[in-house]
């Protein structure tokens, strides 16, 4: 592999360890746990891994540990610093004992089911020591839910002699990691499963993770080209710029893209679903700025929009719950039937309040709703192109107040969606620190006989050796919630919480950014140089961790 000056320096950082991780490590366990809710149905369907403690790594002393050999998934989207979760963990059952192995299932979850793999040895894992992607192993969206993919994936474990599987993924990817532990418990198979909590959205966390792996650098990245976008707004004057950023179920990233460049308007989803906002609210709050920056001859602004805020719109969202009950029903499963047909299917069990709503939206986006879905069931929020509905819409609605008198400025628009650019970036030296600990707390995981665990870090705005490392019952994280018509045990998601101290924050100075040009430049993500500018975690975590 071709190797860049950038990598070829970086490959020499040696991430920083919390200080239960550096030498010999104890486990300290802590109380009984339960779930966040619905306590009896998912005591019920987890039986053999409900109620574990919470577990955290204390130095301890030097101990021998027999041989074992451990498998590693990439599951899901890519995140800045999957590779390093892999080259901690594989440092670390190395450093327990120099005979363990470390296999890579290739492609996802799949790769297990197929008996696709490699193993991988010091060679490989030292060509992708803190660089970004997931291209090591490659990824995937396969569910792991079905009993015959966990006996198919059950013989290769036997094969190679593992003893655990590791999960990296985002809550739906931990929820199949915690069935797999379930299933391989019930049955006394001796194999342990762990996960490790990844999504750039930001939306797997609360009181025991308190940040997902590469929603610091996937920020940065983002909050980057934003204050691109904005010095250039800000030198050419003429354009009004709608940047839609990744965030399908939770508008983290807005918030904190918003918190370092300071644009004229940034959408929060929760907030629009909280206040009942319907579209024509939306374009109306955005217009609304164009209409008092205008008056101040300023003809140009920013606007952040999260991707998934469609689905936050209260009408839109009703009609697509009750779409998605439609699409579970087994008559529109019917392969034979062309689209428009499916559409006149959908269109004849929706209630007169949802048909009204879905009749409204444009045909592409309409057509979207009913098509565009991922494995999981859910609407592909990131291919309908929000960023230009909306910016058609206010421009419809600024022509408006033109023909009215109350507005004679210039409105033009650029679109941007940054998704992509983000999701394989190299990692910040946060995310090559925390998932290198990730890694290491995953292995420690096995070591002690742990299964249904996924690997912590906490106290994460301290300095690295400060951090806190451990593990908890992925259980504890879980809630019943419909999905795909029926009701399964999730990873409760965590959304923008409208009383914390980010979204409070950002709150207070939004009036002011609306008015004024107020915008920052944060910049390249930056690996050298002072402390404060390359290990600065994010503002959202600052701002909740501050006293």
């Amino acid at each position: 592999m071709e190797k860049s000056a950038l990598q070829i320096a970086r490959a020499a950082y040696q991430p920083k360890l919390p200080r239960g991780l550096q030498g010999a490590v104890k486990v300290k366990e802590g109380a009984p746990t339960q779930s966040v809710d619905n306590q009896e149905d998912i005591k019920r369907l987890f039986p053999n891994t409900y109620g574990m403690p919470l577990v955290e790594f204390v130095p301890g002393e030097e101990t021998a540990h027999e041989p074992m050999n451990v498998g590693i998934i990439l599951s899901g989207g890519q995140a800045p610093g999957g590779h390093n979760v892999i080259t901690g963990l594989f440092d670390a059952v190395k450093k327990l004992n120099p005979k363990n192995r470390l296999y890579g299932f290739l492609m996802g979850p799949s790769g297990l089911v197929e008996h696709n793999y490699i193993e991988l040895t010091k060679e490989v894992v030292d060509e992708y020591r803190n660089t970004g992607g997931f291209d090591m192993i490659g990824s995937g969206r396969t569910k792991l839910e079905k009993e015959e993919q966990f006996e198919k994936g059950l013989e290769i474990i036997r094969e190679l002699n593992i003893k655990a599987i590791v999960i990296i993924g985002g809550d739906d990817s931990n929820t199949n990691a915690c069935v797999l532990a379930e299933y391989y418990a019930a049955k006394n198979y001796g194999v342990q499963v762990i996960g490790c909590p990844k999504t750039i959205d930001g939306d797997l966390k609360n009181e025991q993770i308190e940040t997902s792996f590469g929603f610091d650098t996937a920020c940065k990245v983002y909050s980057e080209l934003i204050g691109n976008i904005e010095r250039d707004c800000n030198s050419a004057r003429k354009y009004w710029h709608f940047i839609k950023v990744m965030g399908r179920s939770a508008s983290h990233i807005a918030l904190e893209c918003a918190l370092q460049t300071q644009p004229n308007v940034c959408l929060i989803s929760e907030e629009v679903e909280q206040q009942n906002m319907s579209l024509n609210d939306v374009v109306d709050y955005i217009a609304d700025s164009v209409l008092r920056r205008s008056a101040d001859g300023n003809n140009f602004g920013t606007v952040i929009i999260p991707e998934g805020i469609i689905e936050f719109i209260p009408h839109i969202k009703r009609l697509i719950a009750q779409m998605n009950d439609v699409l579970s029903m087994p008559e529109s499963q019917n392969l034979s039937m062309s689209r428009n047909d499916l559409i006149d299917f959908i269109k004849s069990q929706l209630t007169d309040e949802n048909l009204l709503v879905f009749n409204a939206l444009p045909m592409n986006v309409a057509r979207q709703l009913a098509f565009d879905r991922d494995p999981h069931g859910n609407v592909q929020v990131s291919q309908i192109e929000t960023e230009k509905l909306l910016a058609t819409m206010v421009a419809q609605r600024v022509e408006k107040y033109k023909r009215w008198g109350k507005y004679n400025g210039n409105f033009a628009t650029q679109t941007h969606f940054f998704g992509y650019e983000g999701r394989c970036a190299a990692p910040s030296n946060f995310d090559a620190d925390y998932c290198y600990a990730l890694g290491n707390s995953a292995a420690q995981l096995i070591a002690a006989g742990k299964t249904g665990y996924m690997a912590i870090v906490k106290n994460t705005t301290a300095p690295a050796d400060e951090w806190k490392a451990g593990g908890v019952p992925i259980t504890m994280m879980m809630n019943m919630e419909r999905r795909n018509g029926k009701m399964k045990p999730v990873i409760r998601k965590a959304l923008v919480d409208l009383n914390g101290k980010p979204f409070k924050t950002f709150a207070a100075q939004r009036n002011r950014w609306a008015h004024e040009t107020a915008y920052v430049y944060p910049g390249p993500i930056q690996y050298w140089g002072p402390s404060e500018v390359c290990d600065k975690p994010t503002c959202t975590l600052a701002l909740e961790q501050s006293k």
